[in-house]
């Protein structure tokens, strides 16, 4: 069935001539909603491997977790160099390939070679389940910033010529976080926004003691910071760290982590309004948050971390406040620790890294439509998205699985990744008709 919207853009494509490709993009790791959801009306395939329907193919330098982003003729993705025998801190790579023939079009080795903590090499060390090229880039109308986990900043022209540069932890201080950020950055109206949510004491030689959590508006132009506020939390310990991204919603910036959800102004960046907690009382010190906010029928859903419940908050715009709608106490499988959930066809996903499976929400009640146990004994971290009636997921083997949206089924299950894969956690981007599948090694770009 044919959405509403999707007749509307059709409408408009026909009226004024423009390519279709424009209403099929994929510019943010969420998608052009912001929720995992491609626009309707456009099929996607269901029947795949590592030969049949790939359109092309793309040997990546290095593996990540961060997703493709597609705009215009373009697939831009991070990467680190693992050909390159040099520090970590200067094998960053910003990429962009053609998207109809997946060849490259530009590359830049985009690392600065900031070392947090000083530059000797001894006081700061990367966590081992990470590389600095987990955050997804971002597209803007001419531009693609890229955000690395060492702070570096980068805003390149669709040319591949570089507009700015800059370091967040050089401008604001080195981050506190125990794992390494991995936060990606948001574009709305024409400005780009990143969250620093992180914790007020060094931990594992990151970082320094009485840190502020902040949140940037920069000038997509040339960097500059517009505004840096102070995003304020009463959480203790781990439980201040949120690598979660910012959510557009109704004009406003929805912002998850430190114990609390809370809307800002893009104007400003004051803060509108604030709700939670998951942790009363603050107890859990050690609730650091991954999955970021999901919007859609009125709620917000939040994902408490470690196998807590998520939480439906109703932001109905008769209500003067945020209220609790409903959460998922009593329904065991129904918590996610690292992935987003999925907003799609009325419809919130939650997908369970830790239960090993995914449940269709009504958004309203909460009530469980269906859910279905995932075989296998990788873990499910890459966030779900969707397209065409069905729901793609991929493991930390890069075993993908297509589910029906309507009942659950496994429409098709098939390995796109080497046989000791153990880490991928790209999500798949879904952009005019194609899918775009990161694996450690090659990106495929899938296509009926």
């Amino acid at each position: 069935m044919i959405s509403s919207l999707f007749r509307l853009l059709l409408f408009f494509y026909f009226l004024t001539g423009l390519s279709f490709i424009t209403f099929a993009e994929w510019a943010h790791w969420r998608g052009p909603f912001y929720n995992g959801s491609s626009i309707g009306g456009i099929r996607y395939a269901t029947k795949f491997d590592k030969e049949a329907n790939v359109k092309w193919k793309f040997q990546v330098p290095g593996s990540s977790a961060s997703t493709p982003v597609v705009k215009s003729n373009f697939v831009f993705l991070s990467s680190i160099d693992e050909r390159d025998d040099s520090t970590s801190l200067s094998k960053l790579l910003a990429i962009c390939l053609d998207r109809t023939s997946g060849e490259l079009i530009w590359l830049d080795h985009a690392g600065s070679g900031y070392q947090p903590g000083g530059n000797d090499g001894n006081e700061y060390q990367l966590d081992s389940r990470s590389t600095y090229a987990s955050p997804s880039p971002v597209v803007g109308d001419d531009e693609a910033v890229f955000f690395f986990g060492n702070g570096d900043l980068i805003c390149y022209n669709f040319k591949g010529e570089k507009k700015w540069f800059r370091n967040l932890q050089k401008d604001y201080g080195d981050f506190c976080f125990q794992w390494t950020f991995s936060a990606s950055p948001t574009i709305f109206d024409d400005a780009l926004y990143i969250p620093v949510l992180q914790r007020d004491q060094k931990v594992h030689q990151r970082g320094r003691d009485g840190a502020d959590s902040y949140l940037l508006k920069l000038n997509l132009n040339d960097g500059s910071t517009v505004w840096k506020v102070t995003r304020a939390t009463s959480a203790r310990m781990e439980s201040r760290e949120s690598f979660a991204s910012v959510i557009p919603h109704n004009g406003s910036l929805l912002v998850a982590g430190g114990d609390f959800l809370t809307s800002h102004a893009p104007l400003n960046g004051s803060e509108l309004w604030r709700w939670g907690t998951w942790n009363p009382g603050h107890r859990q010190e050690w609730w650091r948050l991954v999955p970021s906010p999901v919007v859609g029928s009125g709620r917000v859903l939040i994902c408490a971390p470690k196998g807590s419940p998520v939480y439906a908050v109703n932001i109905d715009e008769k209500l003067s406040n945020p209220i609790l709608a409903w959460d998922s106490q009593g329904k065991r499988n129904v918590t996610s620790d690292v992935p987003t959930p999925l907003f799609y066809d009325e419809c919130f996903y939650v997908l369970s890294d830790l239960k090993k499976t995914i449940t269709k929400l009504d958004p309203i009640e909460g009530n469980i439509v269906w859910e279905r146990p995932l075989p296998g004994k990788y873990k499910w971290r890459s966030s779900p998205t969707a397209g065409d009636n069905k729901i793609y997921l991929m493991n930390h083997n890069a075993h993908v699985y297509v589910l029906s949206a309507l009942d659950g089924s496994i429409l098709h299950s098939v390995k796109m990744g080497d046989e000791y894969d153990d880490s991928t956690r790209s999500s798949i981007a879904l952009s005019g008709g194609a899918l775009y599948i990161r694996t450690n090694k090659i990106l495929y770009c899938i296509e009926e």
